[in-house]
């Protein structure tokens, strides 16, 4: 048990080193090349920090272990746009860039719901694991051209808007050591933080798939909360949404993909996971859009609710886990009231945010 805290401990050390050395990298080699925040957030920053997501996973198909590398990513999606956007969003008022809104979150929500097309046979096969594969590949060269062809006078004005790096950092072999020293101590802390936090699950009975969609997928996404939260605080805000969109898209596509094509005889979906948590993803990812769009910034007020719907969706899966009598009326609260009142709120906050913008510009 002391050795479990220790790594506890020593986990959370190395992912708030890590991320203080990895926004600092990034942000500085965005200035040094001349790349907007948002690309460095939603390539470099958020395939690095996926990394933990993906080792858990492939380790977990290559254990035999399917539903731990399933409730991994899935449960780290809903993470992401929650938890991580939600204490973003606290620690500083986010602004949503245009492109997130236009493109981000759409391949985002593409990716979920093509997700949920492959595993209709409730399996994950090689042919499946490929075909994600083969569209991340395509996402991130997409991403890299996109920045390359990004037109002289918006590199200019970002180049006038932000000072150069100067200081020891401001060579950029210095930035790639930075940002490989960050991702190394990330990685590091998360898996010395899902060892600890595993074997208290484990100790206290608790399935697998509950340990992947909770336990491994909250640990496994830390190296994005201290990256996401450290940036917001910093002021790089866009980095701290880009890293989160790009992290969920990377999971589905990359972690998911990768596990599939690992695998001798493809995954095999756990029936709950098709019939709640794979649509809870979906949900999730889907209500972004109108989310963002509602005045292109996250308020601490909605994180604030972000925080409290990651918290319903927990306390489910424990109730349901217990089969716990208070299940039915959990349920039933969160359907018949929760929601709708929740689906209405974000209709009139994106109708009120329209009639404001023909209220300036009636033409």
């Amino acid at each position: 048990m002391l050795t479990n805290v220790i790594l506890f401990i020593a986990g959370v050390l190395a992912l708030l080193a890590g991320a203080e050395s990895l926004v600092r990298g990034a942000s500085r080699i965005a200035l040094s090349f001349g790349v907007t925040p948002l690309v460095i957030g939603l390539t470099i920053v958020a395939l690095g920090t996926s990394s933990p997501e993906l080792a858990v996973s492939v380790g977990s198909v290559l254990a035999g272990n399917s539903d731990l590398a399933i409730g991994n990513v899935i449960g780290s999606n809903i993470f992401n746009v929650l938890v991580i956007l939600g204490l973003s969003a606290m620690a500083a008022p986010l602004v949503i860039h245009a492109q997130i809104v236009r493109q981000e979150v759409p391949i985002m929500i593409g990716s979920a719901l093509l997700l949920a097309v492959v595993i209709l046979d409730a399996r994950l096969g090689r042919l499946d694991g490929a075909l994600l594969l083969l569209l991340l590949a395509g996402y991130i060269v997409f991403l890299v051209r996109q920045a390359r062809a990004a037109s002289r006078r918006t590199q200019d004005e970002y180049q006038e808007a932000m000072p150069r790096p100067d200081g020891w950092d401001r060579h950029w072999s210095v930035q790639l050591l930075l940002i490989a020293a960050g991702l190394g101590l990330l990685v590091l802390g998360s898996e010395w933080l899902v060892k600890s936090a595993v074997a208290f699950a484990r100790a206290l009975g608790v399935s697998d798939l509950i340990i992947g969609l909770t336990i491994i997928a909250a640990g496994t996404s830390l190296p994005e909360v201290a990256t996401s939260v450290l940036a917001a605080l910093r002021g790089e805000r866009d980095i701290a949404v880009g890293n989160a969109i790009g992290s969920s898209t990377f999971n589905i596509l990359g972690c998911l993909g990768a596990s599939g094509l690992v695998s001798s005889s493809g995954l095999t979906i756990a029936p709950a996971v098709m019939n709640f948590d794979l649509w809870v993803m979906v949900a999730v990812s889907v209500a972004c859009l109108p989310v963002f769009m509602a005045g292109r910034q996250i308020g601490r007020l909605t994180g604030i609710a972000f925080i409290a719907y990651y918290a319903a969706y927990v306390t489910y899966l424990i109730l349901d886990a217990q089969g716990h009598d208070a299940l039915p009326e959990f349920s039933s609260i969160m359907i018949g009231f929760v929601l709708p009142i929740t689906v209405v709120t974000l209709v009139a906050v994106v109708v009120r945010n329209q009639q404001k913008k023909l209220t300036r510009d009636p033409s």
